[in-house]
């Protein structure tokens, strides 16, 4: 135990964490670029009502809310990006479509992104995924999970259904 009663490789080991979930985070944003699509941080997330809480998934009152910034009392400071979920939404031209009189309008693909090491998403998030995918709010939801191909880590994207 170190100071204060912390454990020194808890603390370690967070600190390991955090800074690989973030680098994991920056190449799939930067493979998402690379394919084409337009990304940008999500800033929302979905919270469901508390007098629903025993009732099954499908019957409960969920609603978007802006994402909190968060805390850290240790180093008394806020994450400066705001912890949303999904971790991205992407935008892609899809088609175009030409109307009457000249208008044109465009179409495109809006999607979410959760970037999970593991591929993991725990009972919480899924349901999270599910009301975002029935409210129509993405068209369809991947999760960018890490895989190894003989030395290389490349993004393996699996779509949430």
């Amino acid at each position: 135990m170190g100071e204060k009663g912390k454990n020194v490789s808890r603390v370690k080991q967070g600190k390991k964490n955090r800074a690989t979930g973030s680098a994991w985070e920056r190449k799939v944003r930067q493979d998402l670029k690379n394919q084409g699509w337009i990304v940008d941080r999500w800033g929302n997330n979905v919270k469901f009502d508390e007098d629903n809480i025993n009732k099954p998934p499908e019957e409960r009152n969920g609603f978007l809310i802006q994402a909190k910034a968060k805390y850290n009392p240790f180093t008394k400071s806020l994450m400066l990006s705001k912890g949303g979920f999904p971790d991205f939404i992407c935008f892609k031209l899809n088609g175009i479509i030409q109307k009457e009189k000249g208008f044109i309008d465009n179409l495109y693909d809006v999607i979410g992104v959760e970037c999970k090491i593991n591929g993991y998403l725990d009972p919480e998030e899924r349901e999270k995924c599910q009301w975002l995918l029935d409210n129509k709010i993405f068209s369809k939801i991947l999760i960018a999970k890490k895989k190894k191909e003989g030395r290389k880590v490349i993004v393996d994207y699996k779509n949430f259904e």
